[in-house]
């Protein structure tokens, strides 16, 4: 005997089917507004960390997004008699939710937060800052928003319905279901990897994506022999965050008074050329570190006196080292060849002329560096010249100087505390610099960074930290790869010295 469906499981079936085309529909728009997250942050920088995006991508959204059906749409298809019911339930909802995912997609390009608790206090702030600032106009636009966005899901859900037996004959239904577990399955297996192996590209995307908590393994991976706990918890202590969404610099208002009878000139070479016999005045030196990645970065860790992982953070900041002596009278200048992109460097770009009554840095080559000091009086004026050594990287120099400085070495970050406290600012430096005042240096080691890797330097070794936490130690008297131990409480310290003006999200 052939048993027929009842009415009520036929129109069940039809609307857990309808359910089922209309979170499709759905997935496909959250896709597109979740881009949004992709493209308001920096790439990755690897072909594996943008696999893991795509495969997060793909995978995560389509995720939340069927979730939000089975949470909310889908009981009602057993529960609820009347269909247009839930078809306007189901629009609603839709509605709502990637509404709230187009709004966490602006607030997370705006501040790098997704909706959270945590972040609860800041979504009403700036949600207030809006609303005070809301005309009659901004409330119809706002409105009228909404209402083509409920609209086009009504439209969108109405649609699916009038074509389900159409929508029946087609079978790639199980395609799109394998392709999308497959992602979000891919994604997971690639970030329990990634995180063993502190992979740098994978693991600082744990962010990207709102209601994401990628899988870890470390526990189980230790138990069958293959991660060292130890080992993985050394080398995440040595890492640290280099995606700076914001930054507090300087850390405190910087109230200091500047002795402007005194004037300073820093000559920096860009090439290679051995520099002439300097004036008899320069009589102390020490090993001269420029750590940046580019000749810009090189200009933006001299003039602020922080690291390069800043360096994107600072465009709209003003360096203490140029801004304080000007608002005070001074004559300052920066003097480099080529354009810089960073308007707080470019916005005190002048000729290399005048050495009265001011701070003058230049950049240029040693020719023109002797031509300067042959000109320049060394009566009441700070004079330091970074010369590179015959032969090697600007990386590896000399700095000659005529103040009496008590280190042995020194890195771009101490040239704007060195002349800042040589000119008679008494502000701490910790405000404003992660450098040192190398007349009475705070500490002997110096702390940097070179594109995702730290270099700390001590006692004439040179430790790089990967972003992964991997380092190599090398011996800077003969450049050969040391096997001494790693000095973690020093790593620590100097990381912490390192992040002080960034704020964390």
């Amino acid at each position: 005997m052939i048993l027929s469906e009842s009415p009520r499981r036929q129109r069940v079936t039809k609307m857990v089917s309808w359910g089922h085309w209309f979170a499709l529909a759905n997935i496909v728009l959250a896709l597109v507004i979740a881009s949004i997250y992709i493209f308001s942050s920096p790439a990755p920088g690897s072909w594996l960390g943008n696999t893991f995006m795509l495969a997060n991508w793909l995978g995560h959204i389509s995720f939340i997004t069927f979730f939000g059906f089975v949470i909310f749409v889908l009981p009602c298809c057993y529960l609820v008699t009347n269909e247009k019911a839930i078809r306007l339930v189901g629009s609603v909802v839709a509605a709502l939710g990637l509404s709230l995912l187009t709004f966490d997609a602006l607030l997370y390009t705006r501040t790098g937060f997704h909706i959270s608790f945590n972040a609860a206090r800041l979504v009403s702030s700036e949600t207030e800052t809006r609303i005070v600032e809301f005309g009659w106009q901004q409330w119809v636009y706002l409105c009228l928003l909404l209402l083509i966005w409920l609209t086009s899901q009504l439209v969108i859900s109405n649609s699916i319905w009038r074509r389900m037996e159409r929508l029946a004959n087609y079978k790639f239904g199980p395609s799109f279901t394998s392709f999308f577990l497959t992602c979000f399955i891919a994604s997971h297996g690639i970030h329990i990897w990634a995180d063993a192996h502190l992979y740098q590209p994978v693991v600082k995307q744990d962010n990207l994506f709102p209601l994401s908590y990628p899988a870890t393994a470390k526990t189980t991976m230790s138990r069958y022999g293959l991660l060292d706990l130890e080992t993985y918890k050394q080398r995440k202590s040595l890492q640290f965050n280099d995606d700076i969404s914001n930054i507090k610099y300087p850390s405190e208002p910087i109230y200091c008074g500047i002795n402007k009878s005194l004037s300073a000139v820093v000559l920096v070479q860009t090439d290679n050329a051995v520099l002439s016999q300097l004036p008899s005045e320069l009589s102390f030196k020490s090993d001269f570190f420029g750590t940046a990645s580019s000749f810009e970065n090189n200009l933006v860790t001299s003039i602020f006196g922080v690291p390069e992982f800043y360096a994107d953070t600072l465009i709209n900041k003003q360096p203490v080292l140029l801004a304080l002596p000007q608002a005070q009278g001074m004559q300052v200048s920066v003097s480099y060849d080529g354009d810089v992109s960073n308007p707080a460097i470019s916005h005190y770009k002048k000729p290399f002329s005048s050495f009265e009554n001011g701070i003058h840095i230049g950049y240029m080559t040693g020719t023109e560096i002797t031509d300067a000091l042959a000109s320049l009086s060394m009566t009441d004026t700070i004079v330091m010249v970074v010369s590179a050594k015959n032969g090697k990287e600007q990386t590896s120099s000399t700095l000659y100087t005529n103040l009496e400085i008590a280190s042995s070495n020194a890195s771009n970050e101490d040239i704007a505390p060195t002349i800042l406290s040589a000119l008679g600012c008494q502000s701490p430096i910790d405000n404003y610099s992660t450098g040192r005042d190398l007349v009475n240096p705070a500490h002997n080691w110096i702390v940097s960074t070179s594109g995702e890797r730290i270099i700390v330097i001590h006692n004439m070794q040179q430790i790089d930290v990967m972003s992964n936490g991997n380092y190599e130690i090398i011996n800077l008297q003969d450049n050969t790869r040391s096997s001494e131990g790693l000095n973690i409480r020093l790593l620590s310290q100097a990381i912490k010295h390192l992040t002080r003006f960034s704020e964390s999200h």
